[in-house]
């Protein structure tokens, strides 16, 4: 049972090989069933193995860690300031970039429950948006593994395990050694998910 799962991944000291992993794209569309079937949205990105030689060879399931947006300047949260102290999800966007870094969760895999014919990288970004970003550049730092893919009996049990495997994501990013030194409340290295894109320092893990 999902209750039984642990809700905090990774040690207090910080990551283990072969985490962080980098992955970077622009936001396409999906399935279309993230909001309107489990009403947890996600942002696809393509899954590219020449950029990210890496996701041939992982386990396909759910896994954790930080998501960098630049958000157009007409989006309802594109940040007006350069930092944001008030929320637990929204963590310190870097003006000077245009990027806005969140908490995310992530499926990669075929999510056996639709029984998807091609492999997929979905992202649930930890924040409440008030429009979608179709086409914005987004990076992800992933930090752990958090379960296998699986199959459900049922909706209502997906949805249950998808709303943990949030929770499990909040819980183990909220340590000083799993967040962002760039956040100000962490020392974990996240500057390539804000610093300007150049050929040198694109996703190469």
């Amino acid at each position: 049972m999902s209750t039984a799962r642990p809700l905090i991944i990774g040690p207090s000291t910080g990551l283990k090989a072969p985490y962080p992993l980098q992955m970077e794209g622009k936001v396409i569309s999906g399935f279309g069933r993230g909001s309107k079937e489990l009403g947890i949205p996600t942002a696809n990105l393509p899954i590219d193995y020449n950029l990210t030689p890496w996701i041939a060879d992982i386990k396909s399931g759910v896994y954790f860690g930080w998501a960098s947006l630049r958000l157009p300047p007409s989006h309802p949260n594109q940040p007006t300031t350069s930092s944001d102290t008030t929320a637990t999800t929204t963590t310190a966007p870097e003006a000077h970039s245009g990027f806005s870094v969140y908490p995310m969760v992530m499926s990669i895999g075929y999510n056996k429950f639709y029984k998807n014919t091609m492999r997929s990288a979905e992202v649930h970004v930890l924040h409440e948006f008030g429009a979608d970003f179709y086409g914005v550049e987004m990076r992800l730092l992933i930090t752990g593994f958090i379960r296998e893919e699986k199959d459900y009996a049922n909706l209502e049990v997906l949805i249950e395990d998808i709303k943990l495997d949030c929770d499990v994501a909040r819980k183990s990013l909220d340590r000083e050694a799993w967040a962002l030194r760039e956040t100000g409340r962490g020392t974990l290295d996240g500057s390539w998910l804000v610093r300007e894109r150049t050929e040198q320092n694109r996703a190469v893990v």
